[in-house]
């Protein structure tokens, strides 16, 4: 069976931008009228516009409902999109916005007069007969209908007066009227989420997991989408696409009385249903509807994933080195991966990290620190190599586990060094993947194989983003080791190297005479004052062998 989501989503076709999104929100909001979802109905949250019951009704919009007072349509979640139908109304329409009470006996008497807005244009005059109440009702019918979404039928009675007149000569009116079509039309080419030739319509998509299927329904109507699902079906069988789409077809259709005459398909699908079309489209607007209901089944399954992986965290660890392996199609779980980098400055203070990931994480207590020892000068391959060797023949003397995977701060030239260090010498059959860089020095491809070629994989996936912190990880771990490396030696002294000299005595002699060049130039017994005669006698000596 079937299970639908706990919670209907109101935006879970997720259209191409987000004034798309709202409008299928209110859409939804006024087709399924929510009770409890007290955010929607929160006055002091989202505005409504309002349609007053007078003799001749206003429309504004409000934050407070007040339901003897007009009707409301709304609540609009984006004050942006309530402006913009507001404004569509007011250049079509130009309904008055006097807040005199005007009644029938008012207008008739003539008691009331035109205000600024009548003489700018913005309002027909009706407070004083220039416009009838037949004409201004006509036009807050129309108003009404275009906040429900009915454009449709709004254009279509527009056109088919707007020929009338035409017919009848009276082509200044149909010229008014054509106006008017085409700010409707061109507000719906803007705002429609689906095409209008679209009506009555079922599409389905399925995305697959190991154990799940997620079956993505949307119905369209009138060209909007007014219904939006995503199910969970829970593998039992080997089940193909084809077979749980039949499930689906015959499963949702009568679950929400669909009586559409068409069902939009990601596939082929052998299934009779009477006087129902099956479309597999490959361009056009009935395509961009199946990505949105792909879109929206392979978000759904992004969405549980993460909730799952909340719930129970190595679970996505498993889930990235599962990506992993099958990127690089490697024979086992990437469990422990390692990466090294070097550190020098022309040569100077040469060393080398090699730090460790267990299960995607940093296991800092298996970070190693290389003070490189067989290279003279900056050759960082050659370090590299040094390193690299030195390192895994100690785990293999000292029977340590192997990593599943050594990663390169680098591309082809490191990785090289380190296949001739691993496979050449070691005999070890350990898989080797690079990290590149880019001119901005920014990581930018993922090598692999000998020769290295470059993985597809995205620089904003969550396992690009993982292997990016283990090469910022390195690197860091090496550039701290080399600073502190100099900055030990630029703070190490002559008087370190004199056998029998401890840091205590060295400290005294140079609190009292300041500098080695002045202990230098001591004689003996000035020495004897400071720190004994035994000590005094081993400084000297060392400072004048020949005396």
């Amino acid at each position: 069976m079937f299970h639908p989501t706990s919670t209907q989503k109101l935006t879970d076709s997720k259209p191409k931008c987000w004034y798309h999104a709202l409008l299928l929100e209110n859409a939804l909001i006024k087709k399924y009228n929510p009770r409890y979802n007290v955010l929607l109905k929160d006055g002091k949250t989202y505005p409504s516009i309002c349609i007053t019951k007078e003799y001749l009704p206003k429309i504004f919009s409000t934050r407070n409902i007040n339901k003897k007072l007009g009707t409301y349509y709304g609540p609009y979640s984006h004050v942006g999109s309530m402006h913009a139908v507001l404004e569509l109304i007011k250049k079509l329409y130009h309904p008055r916005t006097c807040k005199q009470p005007l009644t029938e006996e008012g207008v008739k008497g003539g008691k009331y007069q035109v205000c600024l807005e009548y003489h700018i244009k913005n309002c027909g005059g009706p407070c004083i007969n220039k416009q009838s109440w037949d004409d201004y009702q006509k036009n807050i019918s129309q108003a009404r209908e275009i906040l429900k979404g009915n454009t449709r039928q709004v254009l279509r009675d527009m056109r088919e007066e707007m020929m009338k007149l035409a017919d009848e000569l009276r082509f200044e009116e149909a010229e008014e009227i054509k106006r008017r079509y085409l700010l409707i039309e061109q507000f719906v080419a803007k705002s429609e989420v689906v095409s209008q030739t679209i009506n009555n319509v079922d599409v389905l998509s399925i995305t697959n997991d190991e154990k799940i299927a997620f079956v993505n329904y949307i119905h369209v109507s009138n060209g909007q989408i007014n219904q939006s699902f995503t199910f969970e079906y829970k593998k039992r069988l080997e089940e193909s696409d084809e077979e749980l789409l039949q499930l689906a077809i015959v499963e949702m259709r009568e679950r929400f009385n669909s009586n559409a005459k068409e069902i939009i398909l990601p596939l082929e699908v052998d299934i009779n249903l009477e006087g129902v079309t099956i479309t597999v489209p490959q361009r056009g607007d009935k395509k961009t509807l199946l990505d949105l209901s792909i879109m929206n089944g392979k978000q759904y399954k992004f969405d549980r994933l993460k909730q799952a992986e909340k719930l129970n965290p190595e679970q996505k660890q498993v889930r990235l080195m599962k990506e992993l392996q099958d990127l690089l199609h490697l024979p086992k779980l990437p469990y422990q991966i390692e990466c090294f980098d070097n550190s020098n400055i022309s040569g100077t203070d040469a060393v080398a990290a090699c730090v460790v990931f267990k299960k995607m994480k940093p296991s800092k207590a298996d970070y190693r620190k290389y003070n490189i020892k067989t290279v003279v000068g900056p050759d960082d391959y050659a370090s590299m190599k040094e390193v690299v060797y030195r390192r895994y023949k100690r785990l293999l003397e000292e029977k340590q586990p192997l990593p599943d995977l050594i990663v390169a701060d680098g591309g082809k030239g490191q990785m090289e060094v380190i296949r001739q260090a691993v496979q050449d010498e070691l005999n070890l059959d350990i898989p080797i993947a690079g990290l590149a860089k880019n001119d901005k020095h920014r990581t930018n491809e993922l090598l692999y194989g000998f020769p290295p070629r470059v993985i597809g994989i995205k620089d904003t996936s969550e396992l690009f983003r993982v292997l990016t912190q283990l090469q910022d990880e390195v690197h860091r771990f090496a550039i701290t080791f080399h600073r502190d490396k100099r900055s030990k030696r630029a703070l190490h002294s002559e008087l370190d190297d004199i056998k029998g000299v401890g840091s205590k005595t060295r400290d005294e002699l140079l609190n009292s005479l300041k500098s080695v060049k002045k202990i230098r130039e001591a004689d003996l017994s000035v020495l004897a004052e400071i720190i004994g005669s035994a000590k005094a006698k081993i400084v000297f000596t060392h400072f004048h062998p020949k005396e």
